[in-house]
């Protein structure tokens, strides 16, 4: 038997919290050394990470399925966004390869749930 999760609110939605948690992750790995002295790299990879949680949010606070859809879509292209520049700031040697790497992941988790989520909406 199927149990039932009710979402009710949006701290509910664990991939929005993975998004929060990712947005301080970034905050604190861009926040200090060469990165944090590479501004427009700094502040376009704190934007995208923000872009993610913020448009789950903006979903989940739309009246219709489709508008939900579309924020969860742009929500997992802003993931994808953080994860070139996780692996830009790698190249530049602003980060390490195992903390490039598991942003990288984490960035793809959250765009898998995100797409699961989306896909759950259309399909509802």
């Amino acid at each position: 038997m199927k149990s039932i999760i009710r979402i009710e609110k949006l701290e509910d939605l664990l991939v929005w919290c993975k998004a929060r948690d990712l947005n301080t992750q970034i905050y604190k790995i861009t926040g200090k050394g060469p990165f944090g002295k590479d501004f427009p790299l700094r502040d376009q990879i704190r934007r995208a990470a923000i872009s993610i949680s913020s448009n789950i949010a903006e979903g989940f606070g739309r009246y219709s399925k489709k508008e939900y859809a579309n924020f969860l879509s742009i929500a997992a292209g802003s993931a994808s966004e953080v994860k070139s520049q996780i692996l830009l700031a790698h190249e530049l040697r602003y980060v390490d390869k195992e903390e490039s790497e598991r942003i990288s992941e984490f960035c793809m988790e959250i765009c898998r749930m995100v797409t699961g989520l989306r896909r759950k909406i259309v399909d509802v």
